[in-house]
Formats: structure tokens, C-alpha cells, sequence
């Protein structure tokens, strides 16, 4: 769900496995900058003001993982939000002859979801979420240069809208992975930063043991 710590726990996943971390928006941002064939079908999209379509979505991500960066492995970020977005993420994983090994579900009350993010800011140029920091600080994470703001969807009313669109859009891809077959996993996502880092390694440890 939005504020379960994806992004956090995300960074320090693929930290301590040593391969890259990739999210829609740093992949879609990236493509568009480079002026990639996906990238450039995306800003047709988005210079309409229209939403960029699954097709071109999954293309972008499927441009990264094809990336030698990205060769051994990717922790992918809240990639996949509906289950039409987990069809056409089987497919790519097929064309590039890659695997998907586990699926990491963030287990979080919607109470806590609410009271987490409206404690939230994030920094407007990487994108790292904070808490306890003031609109307009300066970003502490060295070399980005740039600021801390609060966003318009962290805020309250905000935040029950985005969960009510997670129940009805998101919630259905969990059942699509358990019927999948993929090692899939849920991670108690309440609690210190370090405990939950634990959790998710301890869980990607049994993904391993179940997958070989």
C-alpha cells in the first residue's frame, strides 16, 4: 500500500544485494530525458496531459532491464500495480528470458498508512521520503541539491482516496501472484526501519530456499 515503505526498504534491498533499484516514475523520468523510443512515446502521452498507457510503461521497464547495469538482478519498486500490469510483466520477463524470483507484499493497517504519511515530506529532485524534516529544507542526502516538500497526495483526504484505489485496483494482484505461482511473501511492515530491513531479508532468504 501507499506509506508501507517500499521505497525505503527498497533502496536497502537492493543495497545489501548490490544490484540496482528501479521505480516507474525514475525509469519513465529517465526514459524521456534520454530521449529513449519508449521515452519519447511517453512524452507524447504526458505533453497531452494524458496518462501514459501500460504498453509504454512496461516497454520503458523492459528498455531497463535490458540495460547491462541490470544483469544480475533488479528490485523492482511498485512496478506492478494491477494485475494487466503483472500479465505484461510475465511477458517482458519472458522476452528478456529473465525470471521473476519473489514477490514482497508490505503489510500496514490503513491507520498507520494515514499517520505515516501525513508526517511525510519528500525531497522534490531524488524523491527520498522523510519524516520529522519541514517543507523547504535542503535535502540531506549528499550530491542531490535539492528540496524537501511536502506533496498534495500525502495529505489526508488525499491518502484515503489513494487507498481506496489501491483496494480496487492493487489488492487484486496479490491474489493474480499467489494463483501464479511465484514465491510470494508477506513482510509485517510496522516498526523500526531496521526491523523491517530484517523481515524482508529473512523473507527473501525463504523465497531462496523455497525456489531451489
Amino acid at each position: 500500500p501507499p506509506g508501507a515503505g517500499k521505497g525505503t526498504q527498497g533502496e536497502r534491498i537492493a543495497d545489501r544485494l548490490g544490484v540496482p533499484k528501479v521505480a516507474t516514475g525514475d525509469v519513465l523520468r529517465a526514459a524521456v530525458r534520454d530521449g529513449t523510443e519508449m521515452g519519447l512515446a511517453a512524452k507524447s502521452f504526458m505533453d497531452r496531459g494524458a496518462l501514459v498507457p501500460d504498453s509504454v510503461i512496461l516497454g520503458i521497464v523492459k528498455e531497463a532491464l535490458a540495460t547491462p547495469e541490470m544483469a544480475n538482478g533488479v528490485v523492482l519498486d511498485g512496478v506492478v500495480r494491477t494485475v494487466p500490469q503483472a500479465e505484461g510483466l510475465q511477458k517482458v520477463f519472458s522476452d528478456l528470458g529473465r525470471t521473476l524470483d519473489c514477490v514482497l507484499m508490505f503489510d500496514i493497517a490503513d491507520d498507520e498508512v494515514v499517520r505515516r504519511l501525513a508526517a511525510r515530506t519528500v525531497c522534490e529532485r531524488c524523491q527520498t521520503p522523510y519524516t520529522g524534516m519541514e517543507s523547504g529544507q535542503p535535502c540531506p542526502k549528499p550530491g542531490c541539491g535539492g528540496v524537501v516538500v511536502r506533496r498534495m497526495d500525502d495529505e489526508p483526504e488525499a491518502i484515503r482516496m489513494r487507498m481506496r484505489a489501491y483496494r480496487g485496483q492493487t489488492e487484486p494482484v496479490v491474489a493474480w501472484y499467489r494463483n501464479d505461482g511465484t514465491a510470494f511473501v508477506q513482510v509485517d511492515a510496522v516498526g523500526g526501519v531496521d526491523a523491517i530491513t530484517q523481515r524482508v531479508m529473512a523473507s527473501l532468504d525463504d523465497c531462496r530456499k523455497r525456489s531451489g
